[in-house]
């Protein structure tokens, strides 16, 4: 009797959770596994802080409580009106950011940009790290979302204003403006952000592309980005190569990673003599991508257990940009494929909620964020097994990180938010179908496509 009582009192939390229920299914795993998976991955880092597991565990709870309640602050009173108005404001807010932090200004004590494991990613804001580079790519998104359905709908005020000054009169044309709402923000924002890391300037670059084209871009304007973005990278590596100048030091980290990939770590070993400074770097360089590697070949299909990894002593950053490789080595090619499966579902309804969307910016925002998550998810995955060069991106929601579990939570919380209003529109259609005796006549077909299309307006 009591397991039936609760069995409906869990019932009914579900079913008043409106939106897309698998989506809602997959953040908790999500969730769920984060808990877990930190818990037990943080053994260095608790020896290297003089605490212990649980407490980096209680901290994952907190944050985990945190960011859910995000999530349903936004999904239950953002509607696409609100996301819409605040979308508007994404690239002011990014390119602040990302110009405060390339400032490297440190006149502010409660609000200073961080530099931390030789790169500059992160602003103190009241002693708290805010990641920069996560919140950035969610603002764009939303962004690149507001700035296609403005253009779909001609309201492009700004840019016809700007249109009257004499040396600015291709703004009023189509490729003028999409080149002031799209093209110029994208690429500023990619160059900025290279300035603290390549990689993800890279990822965010792909994932505009990507929004883009979920918004319907033109082709011609699509290939006017990527020479943009191509000439903006060759000016930035020529910059580097010419001054040398330091904040520009992140391209030679780029270029290295690249070439170091191709080669052996073992012969890059050999290459060097032991207990000189330059062994030391090569060693420090490949000891977490192969150790990682081990991991992975070490976890078989069953995983050693939780709680006993072994390469999470040898991995500084398991917790975070090799989370792939310790869920595999203690939990298997079984955790492996619950994780793929996870994503995997979230970009599967993440189409369907697409599909399903008649206002074009909702469409955008949800194609262009289910994109992000899936996309950074097979990113780092796909730096795990070694087939790409290391690029620092972490698992979302599942990897260590406040910024990064706080950004995707907003993500999941436009996602979920959106998929309400799809879910009214999929819940009529099947409805109607429902309605459908199993014998229709000519005339009872043409009624109920006249009924679903008065759905669509």
């Amino acid at each position: 009797m009591a397991a039936t009582k609760n069995r409906s009192v869990w019932a009914s939390m579900i079913d008043s959770l409106e939106g897309d229920k698998i989506v809602w299914m997959i953040v908790f795993f999500l969730i769920m596994a984060s808990v877990l998976a930190i818990s037990s991955s943080t053994s260095l880092l608790a020896l290297q802080s003089d605490t212990s597991r649980m407490s980096f565990a209680m901290e994952q709870v907190i944050i985990s409580v945190v960011g859910l309640a995000l999530i349903l602050l936004i999904y239950k009173f953002m509607n696409v009106g609100i996301l819409r108005f605040f979308s508007k404001f994404g690239f002011i807010v990014s390119a602040f950011l990302l110009l405060y932090l390339d400032s490297h200004f440190q006149g502010i004590p409660f609000f200073r940009p961080m530099y931390i494991n030789r790169a500059w990613r992160s602003i103190s804001v009241f002693g708290v790290q805010l990641q920069v580079f996560e919140f950035v790519k969610v603002m764009m998104v939303m962004y690149l979302a507001w700035a296609m359905n403005e253009l779909k709908l001609g309201r492009t005020e700004m840019a016809g204003k700007l249109s009257a000054f004499k040396h600015l009169k291709f703004l009023g044309t189509d490729e003028g403006k999409f080149m002031f709402y799209i093209a110029l923000p994208m690429v500023l924002v990619v160059v900025l952000e290279m300035m603290g890391s390549n990689s993800s300037a890279i990822f965010l670059a792909l994932v505009m592309g990507a929004t883009l084209i979920i918004g319907g871009v033109k082709w011609k304007y699509l290939l006017h980005i990527i020479i943009a973005g191509l000439a903006a990278l060759m000016l930035v590596f020529a910059l580097e190569k010419i001054t040398g100048w330091s904040a520009l030091e992140r391209v030679t980290t780029l270029v290295s990673r690249v070439t170091d990939f191709k080669d052996d770590p073992l012969e890059r070993l050999r290459k060097e003599t032991p207990g000189t400074i330059a062994f030391q770097e090569v060693l420090d360089d490949t000891m977490q991508p192969m150790s990682a590697k081990v991991a992975i070949s070490e976890g078989g299909f069953w995983g050693k257990g939780p709680g006993k990894s072994t390469q999470r002593y040898k991995v500084a950053v398991m917790y975070e940009d090799f989370m792939f490789s310790f869920i595999v080595e203690e939990y298997g090619i079984i955790g492996a494929i619950i994780i793929l499966m996870l994503y995997g579902s979230l970009l599967a309804r993440g189409s369907l909620i697409v599909r399903s969307c008649d206002n074009h910016f909702a469409k955008t925002a949800v194609g262009g964020l289910v994109v992000l998550i899936s996309g950074q998810a097979m990113l780092h995955i796909l730096v795990n097994v070694d087939l790409i060069p290391m690029t620092g991106q972490n698992l979302p929601i599942v990897s260590h990180g406040n910024s990064s579990f706080l950004a995707f939570s907003m993500a999941f919380g436009v996602i979920l938010s959106i998929s309400r209003m799809a879910k009214k529109k999929i819940d009529k259609v099947t409805a109607a179908y429902q309605e459908t005796p199993i014998i229709v006549t000519e005339d009872d077909i043409k009624d109920r496509l006249g009924d679903l299309d008065s759905m669509e307006d």
